[in-house]
């Protein structure tokens, strides 16, 4: 992004626009902030996150005392050209109260702020069914698939991943779009049930996506 670019740039009557920052890896929102020019010509040299704080009226990197800071992936820009998007990878938690991200309040059905903090704002879908699929874990719900897999035992879960699997085969074999959709699905859900069987996160296999994205060749064991 050069000067002329960011000239191009809709800043408000403050000189300033929001940036949104996202976790490269699993998309979670992060953060909220204020760029003016100078910042965003900082973060798009530097790669890293720089903010205009309104409240201290000067330029600031994110992290520059925590070491929190937030390492630039990619850069977007709205159609309006007055909102940046930031795809970056966030060195510890964002949030200055130690959370991962700043969106941890959720809103009930008549618009009160709920007490316990929740980090059910990360990701997507899947993060969402394996919350489900870990709470049936650990409270047992009566008719409840998941938790009928799990009293089933670790060998069951394998069984119907193994199937699954075997099905997204036949169904990619068989060359109907939605039928691979289908079985795809019911893949991904198996395979979350492992990782609810081992107490892991999507965020783990995400990062280690991330060490091999854009990285060439076999496995040395392969």
């Amino acid at each position: 992004m050069n000067q002329a670019t960011v000239d191009r740039l809709k800043f408000d009557g403050q000189g300033l626009l929001p940036a949104v920052i996202q976790d490269w890896l699993d998309g979670t929102v992060l953060m909220l902030g204020c760029m003016n020019q100078e910042a965003v010509a900082k973060t798009v040299a530097t790669r890293s996150v720089h903010f205009w704080s309104r409240t201290r009226n000067k330029l600031w990197e994110k992290g520059e005392t925590s070491g929190h800071k937030l390492h630039v992936k990619e850069l977007f820009i709205d159609c309006d050209r007055d909102t940046i998007l930031v795809k970056a990878q966030p060195a510890g938690p964002t949030c200055h109260t130690g959370e991962r991200a700043c969106f941890f309040s959720r809103l009930d059905e008549q618009g009160l702020i709920v007490g316990d903090k929740t980090q059910d704002a990360a990701g997507g879908i899947l993060e969402s069914v394996l919350r489900t699929i870990r709470e049936r874990r650990a409270y047992p719900q009566a008719g409840s698939y998941a938790t009928k897999l799990f009293e089933g035992g670790h060998d069951k879960i394998l069984k119907k991943v193994a199937e699954e699997a075997g099905e997204v085969l036949l169904a990619s074999k068989g060359g109907k779009k939605e039928e691979v959709v289908y079985e795809v699905a019911d893949l991904f859900f198996h395979t979350l049930m492992v990782l609810g069987y081992h107490d892991l996160a999507l965020h783990d296999i995400y990062q280690e996506l991330g060490k091999r994205f854009g990285k060439s060749g076999l496995r040395a064991d392969k």
